[in-house]
């Protein structure tokens, strides 16, 4: 029985295996990789050192290796190239000297494996042993290939080493010799051929590299090949009936009939239209909400005051009109709220424009018109043009541009509206405002509790161009502003 051990690995104390290459039972040749072990600055393959059986793999993935550590255990096809039970050490030349001509081979394995040249193997000590270089003579982390893959999209990783170098896991790549007529043939381990960040990048994505087409120089995996894998399993994972965004596995189908009546009722074009969108928004934005309450008692005896000209003019004066103008100032204080992300998620895309979105809960489900330049209208004109809105909306006479071009949204449940809630991102939007029922409720003022009109308000936005600093900074604004009867303009 001989044993393969951890070679010289320089200054590190310890490498972390990241691939098993064999298992118990396969047959390996010298050449052969056992495991890869990797540091911070590369990766490198430890071999086999000598042809034969692989009898027990030492080690797991994660694990933690030092210098001289037993990995694997192999029954050697030649006891007597063997010395005291176990391999030359990984990384020396485990080949006979040209005056002791090398046995001919007993099994599969030796003719199999051919051994590579002198020019494309160093010895597996100095190459593991440049996992703690810095660049010269060190194992580079990706090739000139690897590095030209890095464009826009990709993702960072540590910069790339000596460009002049090849990679450790490349240059121990099994050659064939030069005159031989047998193709080198590796186990199925010692053909994946990726760099560090490729490798690192594979196991975030949870990628088998053995799955995935390489396009680099001798069948490299690049990390460009890595993520158009991923991007071919999405897109076939998104074009198969009934499967869920991203990959998600569907939720089975139930047989409810099985319990009881069941009737099958048509979701509708509407509610069809809507469920899909507001799917996407959840999957693609990262969600996340706040809650606030805003104090309306003094803006409550204000509105009613104003019931009589509201009748005047044929109008119902509710709360909404008062939060989308106190909206509009708020997204003017605060930018990046009345934006958008481009594609790439890099720039936010500022909107000198303000079209309110109002959600309208119709019996065809619920549709979103706009309100256009919200900014510009005063109280009377907002109610106004929200009450035409709510009446084409139920009426199905909404227009294409009716519903098109909002930069914020504004889900206001009224008196049906609870407590609180989550509302989704109208995505392109990056925020919508949710406002509950208002309520009266015991308010402590510093010396004893008083009734106090609280109106919920809960802010849902995406936390790739929000963050909730920002977001706790616009809420208080707009309780501010709410608070604040002389701000609103008629």
């Amino acid at each position: 029985m001989a044993q393969v051990t951890v070679p010289d690995i320089g200054d590190l104390e310890s490498v972390e295996v990241i691939e098993l290459c064999v298992a118990p039972g396969d047959e390996v040749g010298p050449d052969d990789p056992i495991v890869v072990v990797e540091s911070e600055k590369a990766s490198m393959e430890i071999p086999a050192g000598a042809a034969g059986v692989v009898q027990a793999v030492l080690v797991e993935i994660g694990a933690a290796v030092t210098e001289g550590q037993v990995i694997a255990q192999l029954q050697v096809q030649d006891q007597e190239d063997a010395q005291a039970d176990s391999v030359a050490p990984a990384g020396q030349d485990a080949r006979p000297a040209p005056e002791d001509p090398a046995p001919p081979p007993t099994g599969p394995s030796p003719a199999s494996h051919a051994a590579p040249s002198a020019q494309a193997a160093p010895s597996a000590s100095q190459g593991v042993g440049a996992l703690a270089g810095d660049g010269g003579g060190a194992a580079s982390e990706e090739d000139d290939s690897d590095r030209a893959s890095q464009g826009a999209g990709a993702l960072a990783e540590d910069g790339a080493r000596s460009a002049s170098v090849a990679p450790a896991s490349e240059t121990l790549a099994p050659a064939r010799p030069p005159g031989s007529g047998v193709a080198a043939e590796p186990s199925p381990g010692a053909q994946i051929y990726a760099g560090p960040a490729t490798r690192r990048l594979a196991r975030e994505l949870g990628v088998q590299l053995a799955e995935v087409p390489a396009t680099g120089a001798r069948g490299r995996i690049l990390k460009d090949d890595v993520k158009r894998f991923v991007k071919a399993a999405m897109s076939r994972a998104a074009s198969i009936p009934g499967e869920g965004g991203a990959g998600i596995p569907p939720i089975p189908e139930a047989d409810f009939s099985r319990f009881g009546p069941v009737q099958v009722v048509p979701l509708g074009r509407v509610r069809s239209l809507g469920a899909r969108n507001l799917h996407r928004s959840w999957l693609n934005l990262p969600h996340v909400t706040q809650h606030e309450e805003a104090d309306l008692t003094d803006l409550e005896a204000f509105r009613h005051s104003l019931k009589g000209e509201a009748q005047r003019r044929g109008l119902k004066l509710t709360p909404l009109p008062f939060v989308i103008h106190a909206v509009c100032r708020a997204l003017k204080a605060f930018p990046s709220f009345n934006a958008s992300l481009d594609a790439a998620a890099q720039n936010y895309l500022i909107k000198g424009y303000y079209r309110i979105g109002c959600a309208v809960d119709t019996e065809q489900g619920l549709v979103v018109p706009v309100v256009k330049d919200a900014e510009r209208k005063g109280i009377w004109a907002l109610c106004a043009e929200l009450a035409e809105l709510a009446a084409k909306a139920r009426s199905q006479k909404l227009g294409v541009d009716d519903m098109q071009g909002g930069t914020f949204t504004v889900s206001s449940l009224g008196a049906a509206g609870g407590t609180g809630f989550t509302p989704i991102i109208n995505a392109p939007e990056v925020a919508i405002l949710g406002v509950a029922r208002l309520a009266a409720k015991p308010v402590w003022d510093g010396a004893r509790f008083q009734p106090r009109q609280m109106l919920p308000l809960s802010l849902s936005y995406d936390h790739r161009a929000i963050n909730g600093a920002e977001a706790g900074r616009f809420l208080m604004h707009l309780v501010g502003l709410l608070q604040d009867v002389g701000c609103f303009e008629f």
